[in-house]
């Protein structure tokens, strides 16, 4: 059945302002109300909700435009179009891999739509630690609740693909707690190639839902544009320096674009976002800027099982278990699957020759469960800080503590208890020093053994915050609990990069709904109508 590219369409219809920046020839001055750079969970709600006051707004996004028509569920070529650095992100000693967005919609494009509200413990642990204002459990839940509403976020209805039901049933096997994932999904086809693009609309993303009504309200866009330096003038930010990307987004047209705005709001990411701060030599006395930057650092564990598993197949993510998050002053960590896909998975695995080969044979049989490490929650886990290399880039130096090390191994434990208890024949640690086992008790002497080592455990992410924290304490923080920089009047940033720690959950519905609570009170600000 075809399916309408349902962007296209509405661009046509209402007559969009959207400008591909690498077709410019000459350089060009833009004014605006609000300048908004970055089109992901943060950028793409505050959009919609300032456009919808009557502001003049204009968003500006560094990677490609591309929707439904343009996801062909084709591994390859979605990693190239739609991730930063082609799904080769890595931290800056290249031990961990990030997968981050690139695209209008940002990352919200590619997730696997798992759509959590942010853990009442963490919310406290802001308030306690951080002098975080605004964010208890009850403060949040209106914003949680008009989030939800408007991206149809709702446990998944579902029976759960095989690779989920293999974590549920480990877990129920082994007296631990799971429970349905929420997804922001409408219509969902079930594929589970989330992770290219949805093809049939149904991923409820900022590319299919915020963006478009801002666009409607007369917000204009502008894409292949990468926000190199911000202008600042005494105390206030009076314009975001931009370059025109090429159409393959891989090298600068020497064209220069200058968006002028009375207020700017940064939403690239927890990355991105204290990388133009860096760059533009951002006042920071306290040297606050890339620091604490928090990823959920994940590891992972491969089973293969007698039957069919086909992980490529179905809802990626519809079960979870947190049973290991809260329990005691460790490290805590949340258990989810994720799909396998032939190109990644061969990556992530990180065989060669032969063994990748026979491993691969046997991708329908193989279940893979992850753990996602609750970092900075504990004096030994402050997250990392992002710099800027030699060319100005943005990289994230993270160091893997010895207690995150400790966290790492009870996770590689916790997942062989399950995947053997829901009748894995043979498991195995994600590690280049471990094998598969055939048994639990061979499994945990050899997990003991595992050197802890970069580069020998495979580590991985997904989830990026932190960078530029939330708080009152100047000496702490990079914006208040309202989102706006300390040392500037007029600058905010309404992303993950603002928050103090971890989420301990998949951040994007906390993005959502702090977004929206932040973009509300900064149409009351710009009106006169309250401080922020």
């Amino acid at each position: 059945m075809a399916v309408k590219d349902l962007f296209r369409e509405r661009r046509a219809s209402e007559n969009w302002l959207i400008t591909d920046s690498s077709e410019l020839a000459t350089d060009q001055t833009i004014e605006a109300d609000v300048i908004i750079v970055g089109t992901g969970a943060g950028g793409g709600v505050t959009a919609e909700i300032l456009s919808q006051a009557g502001l003049n707004v204009v968003m500006l996004e560094e990677g490609q435009l591309k929707s439904s028509d343009d996801f062909k569920m084709e591994e390859l070529t979605a990693y190239s179009e739609l991730y930063q650095e082609s799904a080769g992100r890595t931290t800056k000693d290249g031990a961990i891999s990030i997968f981050q967005g690139r695209t209008v919609g940002g990352t919200t494009v590619v997730n696997w739509t798992s759509s959590f509200r942010t853990p009442e413990q963490t919310l406290s642990h802001w308030g306690d630690q951080f002098a975080v204002k605004g964010f208890s459990k009850d403060e949040m839940a209106p914003w949680f609740e008009a989030m939800e509403k408007r991206l149809n976020v709702a446990k998944w209805a579902l029976p759960p693909n095989e690779n989920n039901a293999i974590l549920q049933r480990g877990c129920a096997a082994n007296g631990y707690h799971s429970e349905t994932i929420p997804r922001n999904v409408a219509g969902c086809w079930n594929l589970g190639y989330c992770g290219m693009g949805c093809p049939t609309n149904a991923k409820q993303s900022m590319l299919v839902t915020t963006i478009p009504e801002a666009l409607k309200n007369g917000a204009r866009l502008y894409h292949h544009t990468r926000a190199e330096k911000l202008v600042f003038e005494g105390n206030k930010a009076v314009a975001v320096q931009c370059l025109a990307l090429s159409a393959d987004t891989r090298k600068t047209t020497g064209v220069v674009l200058t968006f002028r705005a009375p207020h700017i709001v940064l939403a690239g990411g927890a990355i991105n976002t204290p990388g133009l701060l860096l760059r533009s030599k951002a006042t920071d006395p306290y040297q606050r800027i890339g620091k604490r930057t928090t990823i959920h650092p994940v590891n992972a564990s491969v089973a293969m099982m007698e039957q069919k598993v086909e992980p490529f197949y179905g809802a990626p993510q519809s079960i979870y278990s947190d049973h290991f998050q809260w329990l005691d002053k460790s490290l805590g960590f949340k258990l989810e699957v994720p799909p396998v896909h032939p190109a990644m998975g061969s990556q992530i695995l990180g065989f060669h020759g032969y063994r990748l080969m026979e491993t691969m044979d046997h991708l329908p049989n193989m279940q893979a469960t992850i753990a996602l490490m609750r970092d900075g929650f504990h004096e030994e886990s402050q997250g990392g800080t992002v710099e800027l290399n030699s060319d100005g880039s943005p990289t994230l130096d993270y160091p893997v503590t010895p207690f995150m090390w400790q966290g790492l191994k009870q996770a590689y434990n916790v997942m062989a208890e399950i995947q053997f208890a829901a009748g894995a024949k043979r498991v195995y640690p994600l590690h280049h020093d471990a094998t598969y086992y055939t048994s639990l008790a061979e499994t945990k002497a050899a997990i003991a053994q595992l050197p802890e080592k970069l580069h020998r455990a495979r580590l991985m992410t997904a989830h990026l915050m932190g960078g530029c924290g939330l708080g009152e304490d100047l000496k702490t923080s990079v914006v208040n609990s309202a989102g706006k920089f300390h040392h500037y009047d007029n600058l905010y940033v309404i992303d993950g990069s603002v928050f103090p720690t971890s989420i301990g959950a998949n951040p994007q519905l906390s993005i959502y709904a702090m977004a929206m609570k932040q973009a509300s009170a900064l149409v009351k600000a710009i009106r006169g109508l309250q401080t922020v």
